[in-house]
């Protein structure tokens, strides 16, 4: 069983590109807290390179920004490359199978409205339909307040 759950923080803008055959990719990566504190009294990270396929691709592209938090399932890859110099480099990675919006808003404002969420499998093309704002709502990021 290949199967993993993550929710953590953008580190960096997510990049949508698109393949040879015209699907959709895109690529970022997230910062996930672990659940204790190490030896020196820090908290510990670790970070993921997440990969999303087909309109759920587009819609990281076109919602997610630096910082904002985000549910990830789907299932660990490994994979190789060679480089122009021909060295050989190994690849691990996250291929979602869903990905959960926990803070929104559009790309120009950078502080999160509620909690919408689009789920679907990335091999198809679902249409994107949020279902609405948390009363709770969230407090605004700045690119002050994340630590990477």
């Amino acid at each position: 069983m290949n199967s993993v759950i993550l929710i953590g923080r953008l580190t960096r803008d997510p990049e949508l590109r698109f393949t040879s055959a015209g699907r959709a990719v895109t690529t970022f990566s997230i910062a996930v807290d672990r659940p204790f504190i190490g030896k020196d009294g820090q908290k510990q990270t670790d970070f993921f390179n997440i990969v999303v396929w087909g309109k759920s691709a587009e819609n990281c592209a076109n919602y997610l920004v630096k910082g904002r938090l985000t549910a990830i399932k789907g299932s660990i890859q490994n994979r190789s490359y060679e480089t122009q110099e021909g060295q050989k480099r190994y690849i691990t990675e996250i291929v979602a199978d869903s990905v959960q919006f926990l803070e929104w808003g559009d790309k120009s404002e950078r502080s999160a409205q509620g909690n919408k969420s689009y789920q679907g499998q990335s091999s198809n093309n679902n249409v994107f339909e949020p279902e609405g704002l948390d009363s709770d709502g969230f407090r605004a990021l700045d690119d002050d307040d994340v630590p990477f």
